[in-house]
């Protein structure tokens, strides 16, 4: 948590980061950052060491903005498949080089951030995904069943539902 509230705080600092009107730090941070991968930990969250400052770096979790995975702990295994496949893509996109992080903001769940993921050859990483139809669109509110659009039942390997 400490380095996702330093990452914030010292990103305020940058120069095209917006100051609100009452001089509180903004609620989003504009970017880009540049970052470099340190773990795919699944389909829509990377671990980077983001370069907040010279010679200053903060390691925090980023979760790709508007997208959802599905789980690798999922409940069945078409979902843990799909999350298995959407994982690989999302580590073939981040490739080896530097990351980009734009509309960086506070997550709902504390020590990550939200933000828009773009890698070396990729100007958009989760709207890649979403178009390769690894991922669900995702605004925040209820997640998608991945094992009923998959076609399974909930529940240990159980197989397809009977058509």
């Amino acid at each position: 948590m400490r380095s996702v509230c330093r990452l914030l705080a010292l990103l305020t600092a940058l120069p095209f980061a917006a100051q609100a009107a009452d001089d509180l730090p903004p609620r989003e941070i504009a970017g880009p950052v540049e970052a470099r991968v340190v773990k795919v930990r699944d389909g829509d969250t990377v671990e980077v060491e983001a370069f907040i400052w010279p010679l200053q770096t903060v390691t925090v979790a980023v979760r790709l903005r508007n997208v959802d995975a599905p789980e690798l702990k999922g409940d069945c295994e078409a979902e843990r498949a799909a999350a298995r496949d959407a994982r690989d893509r999302l580590v073939a996109l981040v490739g080896a080089g530097p990351v980009r992080l734009t509309h960086i903001a506070g997550d709902k769940y504390f020590g990550r951030v939200l933000a828009d993921l773009a890698g070396p050859d990729e100007p958009d990483i989760g709207k890649r995904l979403l178009r390769e139809g690894l991922v669900d669109a995702y605004d925040g509110g209820r997640r998608r069943d991945w094992c009923a659009a998959l076609g399974f039942r909930s529940g240990g390997d159980a197989g397809p539902r009977p058509g």
